[in-house]
């Protein structure tokens, strides 16, 4: 599957930004998604993600309560509504696509997806 992200910009604390993620490939509906960020002189962390099966999501605690993953499988699109946005938030924002596996947790490390987007630049000024 090949990923495109999109929706990155420049927005100031407490802003609201969401970021899209289009898959070309005809079966997104098997693929747990996430997002994940890289701030400068960090590594890759997770971010949030979303099942395959049910749709359950999961988000990391710097994120809980601001930042929403959601899905539409029909448009092969995962979104992430990021809101009250803080300037720690700033990061390159990749989304991640794993094929699903009967019986496994979605993956929250990066070494648990295979296919990336390019990633998608989010500054939040102070």
């Amino acid at each position: 599957v090949q990923l495109q992200a999109s929706g990155g910009g420049l927005v100031q604390a407490g802003g609201s930004l969401r970021l899209s993620c289009a898959a070309e490939g005809r079966t997104f509906s098997n693929y747990n998604m996430g997002w994940f960020r890289q701030a400068p002189g960090k590594e890759r962390e997770f971010v949030a993600a979303i099942s395959w099966l049910d749709d359950s999501t999961y988000d990391a605690d710097s994120v809980k309560g601001r930042f929403t993953i959601s899905r539409d499988n029909a448009k092969k699109t995962v979104y992430l509504q990021m809101n009250s946005l803080k300037p720690e938030d700033t990061a390159v924002y990749y989304c991640a696509a794993a094929l699903r596996e009967w019986g496994t947790p979605i993956p929250r490390r990066s070494t648990g997806y295979a296919y990336w987007g390019q990633g998608t630049h989010v500054t939040v000024s102070s």
